[in-house]
């Protein structure tokens, strides 16, 4: 990892397939004294030839693109001659999974001045304070963690503790043991926590994948449930059951689902 020198700008790369939000982070990039945008890049096959040849000291860097997405670029490069990245997304599976892995910085799609600013500052911090070694080992476990097949999971991985919530304008940490249940609403999922219920956009797989899974359980293709709050199961039509939660609600367990379901109550 380059640490710029402190008496020049922050030369920055911005990547991104979408045209809109490129425009969104250039403009707020513009309201920063010290930084010149060197380059845009609308794929990451761009992005790879852009960083080899402009060698920005950060890249601003969109996580789902097609073709070659956000990881495959920092694969390309390699970890060690990455410079400093704020990954973008709009996906909260990824930034969950950037953040526990210590990226520089991540931005949720859409953000606001705020949020920006805070990531341009930190980026600032962490390349002040950062050893190239240390970020190319992050880097390396992150690329490590994408690129391994799903059911390869080492032992003793580590699985997410807490979600990103939007609150208003603002995101929040949700601990994950706090979830009751999980349920599929198209792009998004609800959260079910208490009488609190919380709206994020990724899918039911997305997130399952970064959930323990000797917590959370699949119970139907739409509905994933916290073990910890089953109480008790119930025989339902059809070969299917109902879980009855601590709290007393009632959720459909598909015959499809049951028999490791009910391994993990008996």
């Amino acid at each position: 990892m380059r640490t710029p020198e402190l008496d020049r700008k922050l030369r920055v790369l911005i990547v991104d397939d979408e045209p809109l939000a490129r425009d969104c982070v250039r403009l707020a990039l513009g309201r920063e004294h010290d930084i010149d945008v060197v380059g845009e890049c609308g794929n990451g096959r761009a992005a790879v030839s852009a960083i080899r040849r402009q060698a920005p000291d950060l890249v601003f860097l969109d996580v789902q693109m097609p073709g070659l997405d956000g990881f495959g670029v920092i694969e390309a490069i390699g970890p060690e001659r990455m410079p400093a990245i704020v990954f973008v997304t709009a996906y909260d599976a990824h930034a969950i999974r950037a953040f526990r892995l210590h990226a520089t910085d991540y931005l949720l799609k859409p953000f606001d001045d705020v949020r920006f600013r805070e990531a341009v500052t930190y980026a600032r911090r962490a390349m002040r304070q950062a050893r190239e070694s240390e970020l190319a080992r992050q880097l390396v476990a992150l690329l490590g963690d994408v690129r391994r097949p799903a059911d390869a999971a080492p032992a003793g991985r580590a699985y997410a503790t807490r979600v990103l919530v939007r609150q208003g304008d603002r995101l929040e940490f949700l601990p994950t043991e706090t979830v009751d249940w999980i349920e599929a609403a198209g792009n998004y999922v609800r959260l079910h926590a208490s009488s609190r219920v919380e709206l994020v956009r990724t899918t039911l797989a997305a997130l399952l994948e970064q959930l323990d899974p000797a917590v959370f359980v699949r119970i139907h293709r739409s509905t994933v449930v916290n073990l910890t709050r089953v109480r008790a199961m119930h025989p339902w039509y059809g070969g299917d059951y109902t879980a009855i939660l601590a709290d007393g609600q009632e959720l459909r367990v598909s015959r499809h689902y049951r028999d490791a379901l009910l391994k993990t109550v008996s």
